[in-house]
Formats: structure tokens, sequence, C-alpha cells
């Protein structure tokens, strides 16, 4: 409290410093928001209503998990290890971000000043106008959807303990490289690969991590494959809306300003994922006779994936196109593919990750590549001049640009991944043992999803008052809606 009896926090000088603007400050927490919203409740109540009833509390606690492991690793060392100053090019130096000083100081990022191949400054390094405390906020939610969406393609048997761990590690060993590499100033940057808001980054990183984990986990339970139900698709849509409408919040926070990129890619994303969605469901139609809501969320999702790397620097017409390309070629390779490829049906990828993020979030950043406009280029990008193929020019190099970051991240991904999966196994079981793998949530947590008895719960007669072989019959004609494996 001040002399004058007004508290400082309302004092322009003490709590709003010049270079703070409240405008961009309250967008970005809000925007922050939205992305946290997204993971928890959005992903905790889609993957606990799209998987079989017996995995309904497992998955969902599998994220919540994930979401606060995240934000203890961030603030300890992971954010500056992916925004901080670089220790090499593809890593940023650790340190805690818990110091006031630092937290209430004017955001900034201090490796992405981009310089010409001569060393002369061709664009500052970024310095938003609110403080530090912001971007850690942004950023920490942007990594914690990330382990979420790679714990998609391990629902259903992999060992809770084993999950514990591998969250900090593959942060710490993956995340944050990919993260430095394409956006904190690191060699992808300023090579001049776009990733507008998280393609890369994140998609295309949990697509193929979630898959590569995936192999080294092993398969769910033979019956599960078989027929792995959800168990309550309405719960799955109240998680798709909530990923829908909170990617305002993930795009639209991408340029750290409430300014007209942020409106940009706010239209965009909507435009490719209402489009990706619409012809998802014709496909389904026209070559399964009938339309799935999963089938439509999937295409919501692959729609919301294909726009990130490139929603602030394409065009609206452009936008539409890739909301055709994301509704088709997932939809190919998830539906079509999937099932003549021994490989790929070999590795049980429960919800599919590989195609609604790896193959959607490649084709975003390719599709950028080609289709990144030179005017919004400029309005965001570090590197000056920068466009898509079908402009002409340079536009044709930075194709080759995007295909040599998707490999690269893919690369890091798969064999970080590998090493990760296989260190844990040695000190812990990836895979739960087969006996609670029969019973599932029951049995690993001593909690059910429904006060119903149903399949993969241990009957008791006192307290459920079912005959099992009824039930069975039952549940024996619940259509299977997941995705083939």
């Amino acid at each position: 409290m001040s002399a004058s009896g007004v508290p400082l926090a309302y004092q322009g000088s003490a709590s709003a410093p010049e270079w703070l603007n409240k405008g961009d400050n309250a967008w970005q927490l809000t925007a922050a928001t939205l992305v946290g919203l997204q993971s928890f409740p959005g992903l905790v109540v889609l993957y606990g209503g799209v998987v079989k009833k017996k995995w309904a509390v497992n998955s969902a606690f599998m994220a919540l998990y994930a979401f606060a492991a995240v934000w203890i690793c961030w603030v300890t060392w992971a954010y500056n290890m992916s925004f901080g100053d670089k220790l090499i090019p593809i890593w940023g130096k650790a340190r805690p971000t818990l110091n006031q000083g630092f937290l209430i100081a004017q955001g900034d990022l201090p490796a992405t000043g981009h310089y010409h191949a001569d060393g002369s400054p061709e664009t500052a390094a970024v310095e938003p106008f609110y403080p530090m405390a912001t971007v850690v906020y942004f950023q920490c939610v942007f990594a914690a959807i990330t382990l979420i969406l790679v714990a998609g393609s391990l629902l259903g048997r992999m060992s809770f303990l084993a999950w514990m761990l591998f969250v900090p590690l593959w942060l710490t060993f993956s995340y944050t490289i990919g993260a430095f590499s394409v956006w904190g100033g690191g060699f992808l940057f300023q090579w001049g690969v776009i990733d507008y808001c998280g393609g890369y980054v994140i998609h295309l990183s949990a697509g193929f991590a979630g898959f590569t984990a995936a192999y080294w986990v092993g398969p769910r339970a033979q019956k599960d494959r078989e027929r792995f139900p959800p168990n309550n698709i309405l719960f799955t849509l109240t998680g798709a809306g909530l990923l829908w409408m909170g990617w305002a919040g993930f795009n639209g926070g991408g340029p750290y300003a409430a300014n007209t990129v942020a409106s940009m890619s706010v239209v965009n994303t909507n435009i490719c994922a209402a489009m990706s969605l619409i012809v998802w469901t014709c496909l389904d139609v026209i070559f399964f006779g009938k339309p799935s809501v999963i089938g439509a969320v999937q295409g919501m999702i692959t729609g919301l994936v294909c726009i990130t790397p490139g929603a602030g620097v394409v065009q609206g017409w452009a936008a539409l196109v890739m909301g055709v390309l994301a509704g088709s070629i997932p939809w190919y390779t998830m539906m079509i593919l999937h099932k003549r490829s021994r490989f790929l049906k070999r590795v049980d990828d429960t919800l599919g990750v590989i195609h609604t993020h790896g193959v959607a979030g490649l084709l975003g950043g390719l599709l950028t590549g080609l289709l990144a406009d030179p005017t919004l280029c400029n309005l965001f990008l570090p590197v000056t001049n920068s466009k898509g193929a079908f402009y002409g020019g340079v536009g044709g190099a930075q194709f080759g640009k995007q295909l040599a970051g998707a490999l690269f991240v893919i690369g890091w991904n798969v064999a970080v991944t590998s090493i990760i999966c296989v260190a844990i196994n040695a000190v812990v079981p990836l895979r739960m043992p087969e006996d609670k793998l029969e019973v599932g949530d029951d049995a690993v947590h001593g909690e059910e999803a429904y006060a119903l008895w149903g399949d993969g719960e241990l009957y008791d007669n006192t307290k459920h008052g079912a005959d099992e072989t009824e039930h069975g019959a039952r549940a024996a004609v619940a259509p299977v809606t997941t995705p083939p494996n």
C-alpha cells in the first residue's frame, strides 16, 4: 500500500510499466487458458469417453497426470531449454523460471534474433509487450498438450508408473529440442522453417513419438484390439468441442499479440477444421455407407492439426484447400492404408495418433511450404521475403526447408523416444501385466468410471446384482467405432 492509500497494483508505474500492453497481455493469458482447457478437461473427457469402459479412468488419469507433471518440469528447467539462451543449435540452457525478477520483467526470447548470412541483423529478437510470466504460461500449456497427445497412442495397456517416468524424460529430451530448434531460435528457426503454431513442434512430434512408444510398449490385450467401442460418445463430443473452440487460443496466440495475424489465424483455423470434418464424413458415407460421429471428430482434429503450421501465413482459400486434403489424406492412411500395411497393423496406436497428428501435421507443414502468402509471411516471420512455392521465386526453397525440418523432427522423435522407452523398461515394465489388462481400471486404480457392472470389472454379486452371462450378451451387440488396428 502506498502513502496515498492506493494499492501499488493499481498504480501504473508499479505494476503497469511503459512496455506493458494490457490488451496483448489479456489476450495472451486468455489464449493460454483456452489451450489449457483443451487438455483439462478437454482431452481428459475425450479420452475418458472414447475408450472402452474398463479403461475410462486410466485414460483420463494419464492425461491429467501429464498436465500436472509438465507444469513442474517446465518451470524448473524445461522452459529455458526451449526458449532461453542458446546452449547448442538445438537446445537452450536449462535453468528455473521461478524468480520474480525474471517473471515480471518484459517478455524476451533471447535466441530469436535473426541474422543475414554475413552476420548482420535481419530481425530483432522477440520481445512481447507483456511479462515473462505470461510467456512461460502460454508455452507451458503447449508442452502439456503434446504429452497428452502422445498418451493417445498408449491408452489401454501402458503401466501408469512407466508413464509417470516417461513424461518428464520425453519433455526434457524430445520436446525441448523441437521447441528450441523451430521456435526458440535454434537452427531450424534461423534457417527459416515455418511452423506458425505447432504443426511440427507439437503434432508431428506427438504423432511419431506416440507411434514409436506404442511399438515399444506393445499392444493392448487381444480382445481389446478386436473390440474397443467408445463408452460415451457424448463425452467424446464434449471433449472435441473444447478442442475446437480452444484452438482459437492455440493458433490465435501464435503471434504473441492481439493483432491482425491472430484474427486471420483464427478464421483460417475454423475454415480448415469445418471443411476437413465435412470431407471425412462424406468419405465415410461413400465408402462405408454410414456417417460416423467418431469419424467426424477425427476429421475435425486433422483439419485443426493441418492448418496449425500455416494458420497465420496462408489465405482463406488456401485454408479451404488444406481442409479438403486434411479430411481425405489422413482418412486414407487411417481407414485404407492402415488395413493393408502389415507394419501399421503390428503397432497398436490406440487412437490412431500417427494419422490424426503425425500425417496431418506433416501434411500441414508441407502445404505451408506451398501456400504461404508473402504478404502474410512478412507480417509474422523473422525471415523477410518468405513465401510458398505457389508464389514462385524463392518459394521452392521454402518447400525444401519444410521437408527437411519435418525429417529432423521425425528422426529425432523416433530415436529419442526409443531410447527413453528402452531405458524405462530396464527399470519398470512398460506394459501392464495380463491380469490387469484383463480387468482394467478396477485393477489398476481401484476405481470405476460408472457405478455399473461391465466388462473389465471384478464381478461382485453383492455389489453388482447382475448376471455376467446376460450382461455379456448385451455388450456383444455394441458397435465397434474405433479406428482399425
